[in-house]
């Protein structure tokens, strides 16, 4: 019932806001009773912590699967993580819209514990972008928080305009996204 909750609010939420979504919205969808959802959830807010949370792990323990492979370039982690982003605005592309849409719904406390984790991945992937440019795989003149922040505006904002059933795959997209990125960073 939970998992039900979970998912038929990401729906309300991508499609109403979570402001103009009530409690009663949430139950009324999916019929059950506010008392089935305070078995589970304290207040919406809560439950938009939960689907915040939800997405930032899933996408730290990808990273971080894709990061330990120790047998692949930075260039090769660096296509497989903007691969995954964009993979995941097809799969979780609500939860996605959730997440940077309606952060501003967090209280401060809550924040402090996102905020953290989405600011994790982003050093992570900076990480990266300096051991590519150690590596001699990536320009030694590059500024690697502009080109972390860079990569992550091209693959996060693609949320707002990516169809998974219009003209272009995911794959695709990704493809031309890395050719796009690495053409600016790598070593001639």
């Amino acid at each position: 019932m939970k998992e039900k909750l979970v998912g038929q609010s990401i729906r309300l939420f991508e499609k109403k806001g979570f402001s103009e979504t009530s409690i009663q919205d949430i139950v009324d969808s999916i019929g059950v009773t506010k008392g089935t959802f305070y078995y589970y959830f304290s207040s919406k807010e809560e439950l938009l912590m939960d689907i915040h949370l939800g997405y930032i792990d899933e996408l730290l323990v990808q990273q971080e699967q894709i990061f330990n492979d120790q047998q692949k370039t930075c260039k090769q982690k660096l296509s497989e993580i903007v691969y995954m982003l964009i993979t995941d605005i097809k799969t979780q592309g609500s939860s996605a819209k959730i997440f940077f849409r309606e952060m501003k719904n967090l209280s401060p406390e809550r924040l402090a514990v996102v905020i953290p984790k989405r600011d994790k991945f982003r050093y992570n992937l900076e990480d990266l972008i300096k051991k590519g440019m150690q590596a001699g795989e990536f320009r030694s003149d590059l500024n690697p928080v502009i080109i972390t922040f860079g990569i992550l505006g091209v693959t996060n904002w693609s949320y707002q305009w990516f169809n998974p059933n219009g003209p272009c795959t995911d794959q695709e997209v990704a493809e031309i996204f890395v050719e796009m990125i690495l053409k600016g960073i790598q070593v001639n």
